[in-house]
This record gives C-alpha cells, structure tokens and sequence, in this order.
C-alpha cells in the first residue's frame, strides 16, 4: 500500500485527485485487519460477538475486552484498534449520560448512534488528528423502537443493520448471516450459530482467539450484558461438533 497516496495520504484534508482521502481508507484498513466481530438483530434482542485475539498464552481471561457497556440499555463491540474503540465509547457514555441529566429519560438509541457518529466524523475534518483506527457496532433498546443494531465507520458513518459482520472474516460471516431466519431466532438460538460462524472463518495462521459475546434482549431484562459463560462454552462445543461433521461429510 506504500506509495500508493503520493503524497495525497500525509493529511485527513487532502483529497486525491480521484477524490479518495487515504487516511480514511488506511483507518478502515485496520478494522478490517482485526478479529471478526458481529452484530445482529433477533425477534427477542440483539447479540454482539467477537473474536478477541489472545496477545498472549500468559494473558488473564476476561481482559483487553472488545465489548463494552455504554448505558444499561446500550453496548458497543468494536473492531480494530481496541484503544481507539475506548475512546468512541467514552464519548458515547458522556452522551448518554448528559441527555439523561438534561432530559431526565434514557437516549434513544438512533440518536445516540448519530452523536457518537458525529464525533467520529470530526476526526476526519482537520490536519491535527488522524481517523479512528475502529468501528463499532452499536446495541441498543428503547420502548418507542424496540431493538435496533448499528454501525459507526471510521467515516463517522452510520447505518442500521439487522446483521452485519466486520472485520478479518467479514466477507464468508455477511454471507452466513444472510442465511439466519433471525427475526424467528431468540439471541439463545443465535449464539450457537455465531459461534460457528466465527470459529469458521477462524485462520489458522492468527493467534488463538477467546469468543467473546454480549445480549440485550428479554432474557436479561432489556438490559446490555456479557452472555453467561456457561452459554458461550456450550455453544462453542457445539459449534466446534457441527464444524467437525461438516469436515467429515466432505
């Protein structure tokens, strides 16, 4: 990829003679470089997932997460550069917090999704910063709209989504997730498939990898929360025998 801006890639405010701004597309580049994440909407709640790359063998468990709460009723997974997904969500937080102190009610989700967008989208105006190495997939769930999934581009775009995928693996998880009959899905019946689809599209050449999943959905009471450990370890066995029948049938 050197070379390749000519000198159009050393500022966010330099648009090539194409009309590509390099430093977008080298921010984008490292989401896409990263371990696959998803997101996607089922009749019950929306479920993120994250294959979170194991740095090394003496790394505690639970840690360098991926995932994190932004309010009881929304959460972000990011892909990418996980320090550059903090700070996305530290501002999403501080909205979600300053609209409730104002307005005395919780942020609807599309409008927290578009704040947060807005920001991100800063840091693509002005030769003193850099884009955001991440983007995030947003979870979330209000009354008036029920559950909804969307996601914040290094861009500072945003779209919903009943499913996306990002990431390594993104291209081979889109195509399987298409294939979900996900508004007749619970999040429980989801997770073994997404368990699959990540384990899938797993390279062999990466570090090992520990599946990291969060729900909002009735189970926890519309309320953004890491999966059970105990759900996630059941549905990677079954997922791993299922991968293994597959091998084998062919």
């Amino acid at each position: 990829m050197a070379g390749t801006g000519a000198g159009y890639d050393l500022s966010t405010t330099t648009f090539s003679p194409d009309g590509r701004v390099f430093q977008i597309e080298y921010a984008m580049k490292a989401v896409d470089n990263s371990g696959t994440c998803l997101g996607l909407v089922c009749k019950d709640g929306v479920l993120v997932a994250v294959e979170k790359f194991l740095l090394s063998k003496m790394l505690v468990e639970k840690t360098n997460k991926r995932i994190f709460p932004v309010s009881r009723h929304a959460g972000m997974a990011s892909a990418g550069l996980v320090t550059d997904a903090r700070q996305i969500v530290q501002r999403a937080r501080d909205e979600a917090r300053v609209h409730t102190e104002n307005f005395g009610e919780k942020i609807a989700p599309h409008v927290l999704a578009e704040r947060t967008a807005g920001f991100v989208h800063l840091f693509t105006l002005y030769g003193s910063v850099r884009p955001f190495g991440s983007s995030v997939l947003m979870a979330g769930h209000d009354d008036d709209s029920g559950y909804s999934l969307f996601c914040i581009d290094p861009v500072g775009g945003c779209a919903k989504y009943t499913g996306v995928a990002l990431g390594k693996g993104r291209q081979t998880a889109k195509t399987e997730l298409e294939k979900m009959p996900l508004k007749d899905m619970t999040c429980a019946e989801a997770l073994q498939t997404v368990a699959k689809i990540i384990h899938k599209v797993h390279d062999e050449k990466d570090k090992d990898f520990e599946l990291e999943a969060s729900w909002i959905c009735e189970a926890s009471n519309n309320q953004f929360v890491p999966v059970p450990d105990a759900l996630i370890k059941e549905a990677e066995e079954k997922a791993k025998a299922a991968i293994a029948e597959e091998e084998d049938a062919e």
